[in-house]
């Protein structure tokens, strides 16, 4: 996915801007390497790094250092959103549902409602001491389930707007309440993923 949103963003420019700088390892090490010239201290980007074929969040972690990377190992490095939007100081992710019906002509399908995954510990801005605990800075459930005594598991859609898997639609609703301005908000967010 990495290679073909960057494809797309080399192609189309500003329209393809929605995603972080993202870098493919190994043939984009040298790139990678050079974001760091001239940059020390808390002025080093931080960076979340995937292994290329993993799932489940496993093997993934954040670095601002670029020799903690095997520059033959395979990896999809992606720059770290520092200040991400939080709900209850916790840091989450939303994923939508789409159907491409066709191609020629296109014909997208966007479902009405997605689900928002939660990290489990109080969100903080990375620091050496803090970049190593995932329950702070990842959203994935396969981690965060594992936070013994504080991961929240919903039984239902009477509790779809608490716990660490959420609806969608909760989040839309949380921007409406808290937020001066939150359905023009929504309705401009919905209309850019659109």
């Amino acid at each position: 996915m990495a290679r073909n949103l960057i494809k797309m963003h080399k192609e189309f420019g500003p329209i393809y801007k929605f995603f972080p700088r993202t870098y493919l390892l190994p043939s984009e090490f040298g790139e990678f390497k050079n974001s760091f010239a001239n940059k020390s201290g808390a002025n080093r980007p931080v960076y979340i790094v995937k292994p290329e074929a993993g799932c489940q969040g496993k093997g993934i972690f954040l670095t601002n250092n670029p020799d903690d990377l095997n520059p033959e190992d395979h990896y999809v490095v992606q720059q770290y959103i520092k200040k991400p939007m939080l709900i209850e100081d916790l840091k989450f992710d939303c994923r939508l549902y789409v159907m491409v019906y066709s191609v020629d002509p296109l014909r997208i399908y966007l479902f009405k409602e997605g689900l928002a995954r939660f990290s489990t510990d109080p969100y903080q801005q990375p620091t050496k001491k803090n970049m190593g605990n995932m329950y702070m800075h990842l959203t994935n459930y396969a981690i965060n389930c594992r936070n013994k005594g504080k991961f929240i598991f919903n039984k239902g859609l009477d509790d779809a707007d608490t716990g660490h898997k959420r609806t969608f639609t909760s989040i839309l609703d949380y921007i409406k309440e808290e937020y001066d301005d939150g359905e023009r908000k929504c309705d401009e967010m919905m209309h850019k993923i659109e």
